[in-house]
């Protein structure tokens, strides 16, 4: 299988890559490679390599900054999407597009489903739930990928940050009243490689099993890590920013049940394996 992964270079991309290239051939592409927003280059690069899949993981993911700039948001994630389901259509391929949580507005009380309505309220939501339109409008063999609270190796992310900002201080506030799912983009990873062999399209939730507040992912984090630390909760009122952050954005797997596939792993054994490679890495040892 020969696969193309937009943003490569970024937390998700840098990781898809690398495991899909232990099987299969890689064609990473950032930026430099490949301008999503230009219609005739993706033509013209897509047509040139004849993939089988892409795995859409470049987006404008500056969630509080696009409320002040959306036409790039729009540009990256709306139009940069369409223009890739729009050259995969014409050889044939498949394309996985990496979505959100953010297309749902977080005031259900229940884990969303797939086909539940969205309502997204950031222009980050608004302008990915326009992607993930496109490519229903435009290809004919798609996977729709959402998931949430993403972590990795490479990049910044939640985990980093918490242990850096642990570093001399004995006390941190962290938001308590937003619920969700945290990813590790291995676990990810892994499903869409078994995802993008097969035809089973449509859209799935992707997310490590199990549910926690951003409080209880931080204390996680510490615990795991043996870092003493004082964690208080405290509200989303409390730390404004430019962007609404849903405050409940569970994502129910039904697609990954009905279609056959394992679940992914529960987020506390996802972050244990993140935090040995990191600090590891690091030159930590727990």
């Amino acid at each position: 299988m020969k696969v193309i992964v937009t943003g490569a270079n970024g937390q998700l991309g840098t990781d898809v890559a690398a495991l899909f290239k232990e099987g299969h051939e890689v064609i990473g592409v950032g930026r430099n490679e490949l301008d999503i927003t230009n219609l005739d280059q993706c033509i013209d690069v897509i047509g040139k390599h004849q993939p089988d899949v892409i795995i859409h993981c470049a987006a404008h993911t500056a969630v509080d900054l696009a409320e002040s700039d959306e036409d790039a948001a729009y540009q990256v994630n709306a139009y940069g999407t369409r223009n890739l389901a729009v050259a995969a259509e014409q050889i044939g391929c498949k394309i996985c597009y990496i979505s959100t949580d953010y297309v749902f507005d977080g005031t259900s009380t229940k884990p969303y489903k797939e086909y539940d309505n969205t309502n997204p309220t950031s222009v980050y939501g608004k302008s990915k739930r326009a992607g993930e339109s496109l490519v229903q409008a435009f290809s004919s063999k798609f996977f729709i990928v959402r998931t949430s609270w993403v972590y990795g190796l490479h990049g910044n992310n939640f985990v980093k940050t918490m242990l850096k900002l642990a570093v001399g201080r004995d006390q941190l506030k962290v938001v308590h009243d937003q619920v969700g799912s945290p990813t590790f983009t291995e676990d990810l990873a892994e499903f869409l490689l078994r995802l993008v062999t097969t035809e089973k399209y449509g859209v799935y939730h992707a997310s490590n099993s199990g549910i926690c507040s951003w409080y209880d992912f931080a204390k996680a984090i510490f615990e795991e890590s043996n870092v003493s630390i004082m964690v208080s909760p405290c509200t989303t009122e409390e730390f404004p920013r430019p962007a609404p952050r849903p405050k409940y954005s569970v994502m129910d797997h039904m697609s990954i049940r009905a279609n056959g596939f394992a679940d992914l792993r529960p987020w506390q054994e996802g972050l244990r394996d993140f935090l040995k490679k990191y600090n590891g890495v690091n030159g930590v040892s727990l």
